[in-house]
């Protein structure tokens, strides 16, 4: 597993598709936080992005679900995948099972999205793009 910061990670989001090599997978920004996290904490703002925003849950108690619905998100375990929560402890353990999943190129971005590890560390804090997840029916 990588291990990436925030910044790093935005580095390789941002990219545009005609300045990768062709054969360059996409990679996918997975976000394992909690869907009041994304609503009242906000995510990253994937229309600022060419790669995909993909929101999926990590639970300690529901780690085969979570794999299951990876899959199935995302099939092709060629795909590079980079793990985003709160802090990088979820997403550590996000990136972990999806190499036992038989993912070969995982990432974890250490930092979190919030400045969780210190002024300049973190999505936010770093003032990567970010937005807030419109509540059901708004």
């Amino acid at each position: 597993m990588k291990v990436l910061t925030a910044r790093q990670a935005w580095d390789m989001l941002e990219k545009e598709p005609e300045n990768q090599a062709p054969e360059a997978p996409v990679p996918i920004l997975v976000d394992v936080r909690t869907r009041p996290e994304w609503v009242h904490v906000g995510l990253p703002d994937a229309s600022a992005m060419t790669a995909p925003l993909l929101c999926l849950t990590w639970q300690p108690d529901r780690q085969r679900e979570f794999v299951e619905a990876l899959v199935e998100a995302v099939p092709d375990q060629q795909t590079p995948l980079l793990f985003l929560c709160r802090s990088g402890m979820r997403s550590h353990h996000a990136a972990v099972l999806a190499e036992n999943a038989g993912y070969a190129d995982v990432s974890n971005i250490v930092d979190g999205f919030e400045d969780q590890h210190g002024p300049d560390k973190g999505w936010r804090a770093s003032g990567l793009p970010s937005t807030h997840m419109p509540l059901s029916g708004s």
